[in-house]
């Protein structure tokens, strides 16, 4: 072993090792001084830059949206080889969470729930803009543009959110009841997903205000205050965002705020004189085309069409709800919003359905 150790020193000493391979294919040349020595042609000399949105890019549920994306080089010494274009959806903290799709020239492929959505828009040179078609709620989130040609490699990211509303959920059982499958369970269910942190933020700095702690999609429980009170973490905390920090997501049971963005189709309202078990309500939005409505689906109807119906119908969670945007007499409080009526075990009620367009 010390003979072994010795060789290696001498070895490094004289300078005769070659430098650890890194996977990279370098372009080796002889320099002009004619002595047999390699020099390395790293890059050609021009500065690769890429630049996105400073801005957010807004969409909504099944629209289609561009987040642009181009390159350029400084300076620009004409005609390059084929670059490479590599789209990824990142987490909030910005680590890589997939692949959305990678592009040379005309040739592309697209990848999980991306494929047969996402493509590359090169309507001019230097152009890498990613197309998405029929936007999902999930699809909501940064994402990185990223050129590379030979070694150079620049990215920037580009913010996709889409407009939505934020709405907290109790399932039948009652508060804090579910853990954080369960409530991607219920979200999803409702025709929704859980919000994720700014979009929790965005419905705080429109008004919301809920007491209750909820899951969001990140792991984490939180809850919106904008009017501090003793029961909500106190009267001398400031109105924002109160969090409880990650939680285990099998063992702690919270509610959860969900996230619903646009519909495709519309909700409304159908009764009868005496009214309608659940199971009644079900078969009168078959009998119309439609399906019963999900709390999602009503709450989208409420922010976004303007739904305003001072009649109590059920839902397909077995809740009843109505949707107030004029506030008036015999219709709940002041302030527009989703009354609750809980979800009651018997009772004949109207029901609000939904079909698509």
């Amino acid at each position: 072993l010390p003979l072994l150790l010795k060789a290696t020193l001498l070895r490094l000493a004289s300078g005769s090792y070659r430098p650890f391979y890194n996977g990279f294919y370098y372009n080796h040349i002889m320099n002009d001084n004619g002595d047999g020595q390699d020099k390395v042609d790293y890059f050609s000399g021009a500065r690769l830059v890429v630049e996105t949105s400073r801005d957010p890019v807004y969409s909504y549920n099944g629209a289609n949206v561009t987040l642009p994306c181009h390159y350029r080089y400084e300076p620009d010494t004409g005609p390059k080889r084929k670059i490479r274009i590599k789209w990824s959806k990142l987490r909030d903290d910005y680590t890589k969470e997939q692949d959305v799709m990678v592009a040379i020239g005309k040739t592309y492929m697209a990848f999980g729930d991306f494929k047969g959505r996402a493509h590359i828009r090169q309507a001019s040179r230097h152009e890498a803009s990613l197309v998405i078609s029929d936007v999902r709620l999930k699809d909501d989130g940064k994402y990185r543009c990223e050129v590379i040609d030979g070694l150079e490699d620049e990215s920037d990211v580009v913010d996709l959110r889409l407009q939505g509303i934020v709405f907290p959920y109790q399932p039948p059982r009652g508060q804090y009841r579910l853990n954080f499958h369960e409530a991607e369970q219920v979200c999803q269910d409702q025709g929704a997903i859980l919000a994720n942190f700014n979009q929790l933020f965005q419905a705080w700095s429109e008004g919301l205000d809920w007491c209750n702690a909820g899951w969001l999609a990140d792991g984490t429980v939180q809850y919106p205050i904008r009017l501090p009170r003793k029961p909500c973490g106190g009267v001398h905390l400031a109105p924002g965002i109160r969090s409880y920090g990650p939680r285990h997501r099998h063992l702690h049971r919270f509610d959860a705020f969900c996230f619903s963005s646009a519909l495709k189709g519309e909700v409304f309202y159908l009764d009868r004189l005496a009214g309608m078990t659940l199971e009644e309500a079900k078969q009168s939005c078959q009998d119309a085309g439609a399906e019963i409505a999900r709390v999602g689906q009503l709450y989208s109807a409420w922010k976004f069409l303007g739904l305003d119906r001072c009649s109590a119908g059920w839902l397909a969670d077995g809740s009843v709800r109505y949707p107030i945007a004029t506030p008036r007499a015999n219709c709940g409080p002041a302030e527009p919003g989703v009354r609750s009526f809980g979800f009651p075990s018997k009772g004949r009620f109207g029901v609000f359905c939904y079909k698509e367009r």
